[in-house]
């Protein structure tokens, strides 16, 4: 059977550039590698003329030689190169460049360090909790928590005085060790280095090659007036220190808001229930109530007050974190219903029950608005 041309076993033509010839023996030996056909003879075959065909043509005087003379010429047929009898050994020796960039091609080489690499700190965070009126006031907080900070000893450099940091020997500096095994090309992480790329003979003393170490901290929070459950206040470099001499961390506070028992408080208004007679509500007054920051505050309240009825304090609330002023102190009214009267009382409300025709029954407690109150 006469033999294929080696363009044709290639699939190029006569006017193939060098890189069009490696790539197209590079897609032949992917086809017909022994690792991907096990026990198959043809593809066996077919891997070996591929071969064939590119040692030949991917030489320049071979090529010439062939192109002038063919399979025959002095160069090609000679003792050094023995064809189809040549074994997967001779082909991996001979063109190990083309596997080795098959891998690149999949997976391209790390940039390789000469040294440690900087990294930011982590941030860290606490938790508070403050009263309502410490809210509305602004407060200060002690806390006290570990955190990483750069060794004095080394300044963050992780080596002994007078020493540095070395290139790993076992991967050169890559942090990736190669194999291969056939035709297949295989990476792990350098078991020298851990991937870093470099190893540190001799370590600072205190850090022990970290940069770093650990200190328990105190400090002192201040929270503004106005903050809000669920705020997070922002220190600046309060965090982890940098490795190898890397921006510090922040730390963030994340702030809780006690519930008060005479305070609420929605967006920025601070509300509060008061409790009036029924003949202030009636008749109006004047009442001086405590504010939550321990102040007095005068109110005047309207005749003919109704229960529920908000009363409006202007920017006597919560302190806007986010615009100006502050918001409102609103008073919601309830009426104080006494359990037990006097005779007088008793006898004095009746008669104005009767004045309004509302009935009542002291003895059953029906009837009409008072009857609870005559109880």
């Amino acid at each position: 059977m006469a033999k294929r041309d080696f363009y044709d076993i290639l699939g190029v033509s006569k006017q193939a550039t060098e890189q069009e010839i490696k790539a197209a023996y590079r897609k032949l030996a992917l086809k017909y590698h022994p690792d991907r056909n096990p026990g198959n003879k043809e593809a066996e075959e077919k891997f070996k003329e591929a071969a064939q065909a590119y040692e030949t043509l991917s030489d320049k005087e071979k090529r010439a030689q062939y192109d002038q003379f063919g399979e025959a010429g002095p160069h090609i047929g000679g003792a050094g190169w023995q064809g189809h009898n040549m074994n997967m050994d001779d082909i991996f020796r001979n063109f190990g460049d083309i596997f080795g960039d098959l891998f690149q091609e999949r997976e391209p080489q790390r940039r390789r360090s000469s040294g440690p690499t900087a990294r930011s700190g982590h941030d860290r965070q606490l938790e508070v909790s403050i009263t309502l009126k410490d809210a509305f006031t602004g407060t200060k907080k002690d806390i006290g928590y570990y955190r990483l900070t750069q060794c004095t000893t080394c300044k963050g450099k992780a080596v002994k005085e007078g020493t540095s940091t070395e290139k790993c020997k076992k991967c050169n500096g890559s942090g990736q060790m190669q194999y291969q095994q056939g035709f297949f090309v295989y990476s792990q992480t350098c078991p020298q280095c851990d991937g870093a790329g470099y190893t540190i003979p001799h370590p600072c003393p205190t850090c022990k090659g970290s940069s770093r170490v650990q200190i328990y901290e105190n400090f002192t929070v201040k929270i503004p007036a106005g903050i809000y459950e669920g705020a997070e206040i922002r220190i600046v470099d309060k965090g982890d220190a940098g490795i190898y001499g890397g921006a510090t961390g922040n730390l963030f506070v994340l702030v809780h808001v006690e519930a008060d028992k005479r305070f609420t408080r929605e967006d920025n208004d601070l509300i509060s229930h008061l409790t009036l007679s029924y003949p202030q509500l009636v008749f109006g007054a004047a009442v001086e109530i405590d504010h939550i920051d321990g102040s007095k505050i005068s109110i005047k309240v309207p005749k003919g007050c109704p229960v529920g009825n908000k009363l409006t304090i202007p920017d006597k609330g919560f302190v806007r974190l986010r615009g100006r002023g502050n918001g409102n102190l609103i008073i919601i009214t309830q009426c104080d219903i006494p359990k037990k009267l006097s005779t007088p009382a008793k006898d004095a409300l009746k008669q104005y029950a009767e004045q309004i025709q509302t009935s009542v029954d002291d003895e059953q407690g029906k009837g009409g608005f008072f009857s609870s109150m005559l109880s």
